[in-house]
């Protein structure tokens, strides 16, 4: 079997607390934003990873590209280890790597041009200039939806679905094999997130790149996948097939997000009772004991507070990190609402 792409093993980050230098303040506790993340990528894959804010998604995306190292763990990108690179190894490495942030604009220097910022990459790293950087620049624009009239504009005169377009035709300038794309539409309204995503899935059947796509909305991230990681507070608690995930959830955590997508947005037969989560997530810098969802969990019982749930791994690659698959009854294929939970313990 082929390498993957990209092997993520181990991945930790722990935002250290500091000592305030004032009388009286008590020193801030150090803050687990990553624990142990775990997976693979393969090439032309696309893999999602969903969660609620503070789960540490984007946490786990900013120390894929090296934007900030990782307290341990490593990550591998076609078979060599990048954890440690710098200078000119990591720059070589971000025409392999590239990423599109939900905020696109802060990447768009207001001072330029669109025809300016996106030759900018060709110059930098394909030493391209003159009229060849002005056709690629046009051939780029053109392969995100965008007109050759576009290239003498400024970012504000665009609609934010056009300037996140810029920002995917930025990264596609350099041909990368991977693109990590952190809450790229939920910025965006309906209509033109399912534009952005039907080009996402264009883009990747001609050009034949994986997508490391992380958002929190788990009806787009079905959409865009092939495999989707669930994340709650540092860790994962599920990862399969997207169609696993959507119609067979593993995971306490994975139906409760799934009763949260309106009814309507459903393209099957599929009807689930909403599931209503208490409280709210637990602070990275005071994480429960044991199972770190039993706080909010439905079915919570006395293991779930002593002990932190091993990985079960199933016969179709599929992994769910819950007690509930050996001391409780079984959630593949059914709905939570439909289970009798045992007594709740806190």
């Amino acid at each position: 079997m082929n390498a993957p792409l990209l092997k993520v093993e181990g991945l930790r980050k722990v935002f250290r607390g500091h000592t305030s230098r004032l009388p009286g303040m008590r020193p801030k506790p150090a803050a687990i934003a990553v624990d142990g993340v775990s997976f693979s990528l393969d090439r032309g894959e696309t893999l999602g990873i969903v969660g609620e804010s503070g789960s540490g998604k984007s946490t786990v995306a900013r120390m894929v590209l090296r934007l900030i190292d990782p307290t341990d763990g490593t990550v591998a990108f076609d078979g060599s280890d990048i954890t440690s690179l710098s200078g000119g190894e990591l720059r070589r490495l971000r025409q392999h790597v590239q990423a599109v942030f939900q905020d696109v604009t802060g990447s768009l220097n207001p001072k330029m041009t669109i025809g300016q910022l996106v030759r900018e990459p060709l110059r930098f790293h394909k030493g391209l200039r003159g009229a060849s950087a002005e056709r690629r620049a046009t051939q780029l624009l053109e392969m995100v939806g965008l007109g050759r009239y576009h290239l003498s504009r400024y970012p504000y005169e665009l609609s934010g679905g056009q300037r996140q377009r810029v920002g995917l035709a930025r990264s596609l300038a350099v041909e990368p094999e991977l693109i990590v794309l952190d809450e790229p539409v939920s910025a965006l309204d309906v209509s033109t997130q399912s534009q952005a995503v039907n080009l996402l899935a264009d883009l990747q059947d001609e050009l034949g790149m994986a997508y490391l796509f992380i958002a929190h909305d788990l009806f787009v991230v079905h959409h865009v996948s092939h495999r989707i990681a669930v994340m709650y507070l540092g860790r994962l608690v599920e990862v399969g097939t997207a169609e696993q995930i959507f119609h067979r959830p593993r995971h306490p955590y994975t139906e409760a997000l799934l009763s949260a997508v309106p009814q309507a947005e459903y393209d099957v037969d599929v009807r689930r009772e909403r599931l209503i989560l208490e409280g709210e997530v637990p602070s990275p810098t005071d994480i429960p004991s044991g199972c770190r969802f039993r706080t909010r969990c439905p079915h919570v019982f006395e293991r779930c507070s002593v002990e932190d749930p091993a990985e079960t791994i199933y016969d179709d690659g599929g992994m769910v990190a819950c007690h509930l698959h050996h001391d409780g009854p079984v959630l593949d294929g059914q709905s939570v609402t439909l289970l009798q939970p045992p007594t709740r313990q806190r």
